[in-house]
């Protein structure tokens, strides 16, 4: 277990969890690193399937009590949104989402639908959180609800993109895209 100290007198404590060492790799369990690294990313142009946006928001609301993770927007181009999901559960090679039942995620890929079917793209991006892992499924074994919403909304529109990441002692990127299955 890897932990990073804060001398901030602010803070109310002065560790954050940031890693364990798992066998096949360090997995990174700090939850706000996905949406920071990969709002940066984008920013950075380092992940193609989201590059040509002139501007990147976080946290943009979309309803009355929703807010989206990120909003790409550009002039040429529809206005796309980003659902970022925090993936640290990788067993034999597949990455898997929920690693519990999530009815606020299911939730997530609903209004996702509603935004696709009104014209707009929208993305989920599934953020694997460690380096071991060779595919992207979701995990029908822990909550087939989820499964079944995100299936039924790829084929509405909503797209999937998986990541994992390159992860030392000295830090955390975006590495590479990898596949999924439905």
């Amino acid at each position: 277990m890897y932990l990073s100290f804060h001398d901030n007198p602010k803070r109310k404590l002065k560790y954050t969890w940031e890693l364990i060492e798992m066998p096949t790799s360090l997995v990174g369990v700090n939850t706000l690193v996905p949406n920071r690294l990969v709002l940066e990313s984008i920013k950075a142009g380092v992940v193609p399937e989201l590059s040509g946006y002139g501007t990147v928001e976080p946290e943009v609301k979309i309803s009355t009590c929703s807010r989206i993770d990120l909003t790409l927007t550009a002039e040429d181009r529809k206005r796309c949104y980003v659902e970022i999901k925090n993936c640290t559960l990788v067993d034999n090679g597949v990455a898997s989402f929920p690693d519990a039942v999530t009815t606020r995620g299911l939730r997530h890929i609903a209004e996702l639908e509603t935004l696709v079917n009104t014209g707009y793209r929208c993305v989920m991006f599934y953020f694997i959180q460690r380096m071991d892992a060779e595919v992207f499924k979701p995990a029908d074994h822990i909550d087939s609800e989820y499964g079944k919403g995100l299936r039924r909304a790829v084929k509405r529109g909503l797209e999937i993109l998986a990541y994992d990441v390159a992860i030392d002692l000295n830090g955390i990127k975006l590495n590479r895209k990898i596949p999924y299955e439905l």
